[in-house]
């Protein structure tokens, strides 16, 4: 009895969707320090699962798995798996260096769980939808401060670039990271290409920063930032950004949690955790909830992209591994720049 018992623990089925979910290893500790297990995962996300499939229905999702849990190594998995059941659905994506792959779309709840029994703790959607995949519905604002900034200075710049935003006729949509940042997201109409959205987002970083030069940075390169840099490279196609209502690998547990622009000024970040954003989004509702509804042209800040480079300022650094761009600096730190000429 006791075999078979334990036997049975090995997996735990879910009716979704009219759909059967297996869960494997449903008692395994995912976050040992708070006690929480996976199949508390996979129950958290069917708890907000309103909100999280706003955050990524119809998006091609790239999988970030955590097959040993949060203190686990994880490891990125663009391509879907094989074994998958014939109602996970799919979509190609093909990538900056060429390459293509399936990529997973999820669209209801049952496809939600299958992810997360994975071994998916946060969930990664590209800023596209499956039916149009060259074309962002979604600008991403990320604020990652350097080492040693207050949150306060999180929040100020969140502040400030939801002002920019404003200013260039897109409405912000704030959350919490999860992590150490913050991320505003600006629904867009799809008729723009990553580089213009790219484009939109330096120039958005580049205004915040010359509003707030004390507080706010668009330097690429680590070693000439300070305070928050607005990491417009986000915007860059295959590209991904935890997605709103996703749990991240911390000990506590805490998850990128969309807030009420009323909110910013005096949140805690610590407060929103997998415990507690449930109870939070049955209560309050989701603050981002009217997110699609508000799409906004990016022809204004386009029109500032290129007042800044009548300016002088032309393209900034890239990631390392896609082409370069036309106008684009040297791709090296201003440190190693400055061996290289000297010798």
């Amino acid at each position: 009895m006791a075999r078979r018992m334990a036997a049975a623990r090995k997996r735990e089925v879910l009716e979704l969707e009219g759909r059967e979910v297996a869960i494997s290893n449903p008692d395994k500790l995912y976050f040992p320090a708070a006690g929480i297990t996976k199949l508390e995962l996979v129950r958290y996300y069917l708890a907000v699962k309103e909100g999280a499939l706003r955050g990524v229905r119809d998006r091609p999702m790239a999988l970030k798995r955590y097959v040993d849990g949060a203190e686990g190594e994880a490891f990125f998995q663009k391509r879907a798996p094989a074994s998958r059941p014939p109602w996970v659905d799919v979509v190609e994506l093909r990538f900056p260096s060429g390459r293509s792959a399936q990529e997973i779309v999820v669209r209801d709840a049952a496809q939600l769980a299958w992810v997360v029994n994975l071994g998916c703790i946060d969930l990664h959607p590209h800023p596209v939808r499956a039916g149009d995949l060259d074309h962002p519905d979604e600008l991403r604002v990320d604020l990652d401060p350097v080492p040693g900034v207050p949150w306060s200075q999180v929040r100020e710049v969140a502040l400030l670039a939801r002002e920019v935003l404003a200013e260039h006729g897109l409405t912000g949509w704030p959350k919490t990271s999860g992590s150490r940042g913050m991320h505003v997201y600006a629904r867009l109409l799809p008729r723009w290409t990553y580089q213009e959205v790219r484009a939109a987002a330096l120039a958005l970083a580049r205004e915040v920063e010359r509003r707030a030069p004390a507080l706010a940075t668009s330097k690429w390169w680590k070693e000439e930032r300070h305070g928050v840099f607005l990491d417009y490279n986000q915007n860059a196609k295959d590209r991904t950004v935890a997605s709103a209502y996703a749990v991240r690998p911390t000990p506590d547990a805490r998850v990128s949690t969309p807030l009420s622009w009323d909110e910013v000024p005096g949140c805690d970040p610590a407060a929103f955790t997998l415990r507690t954003v449930p109870a939070r989004l049955a209560e309050r509702g989701d603050p981002g909830a009217g997110i699609d509804a508000a799409p906004g042209s990016l022809e204004p800040l386009l029109a500032l992209a290129a007042r800044q480079r009548a300016d002088g300022q032309g393209d900034a650094p890239w990631p390392p591994h896609y082409a370069k761009g036309e106008g684009e600096p040297p791709r090296a730190p201003p440190s190693r720049r400055k061996i290289r000429d000297s010798s």
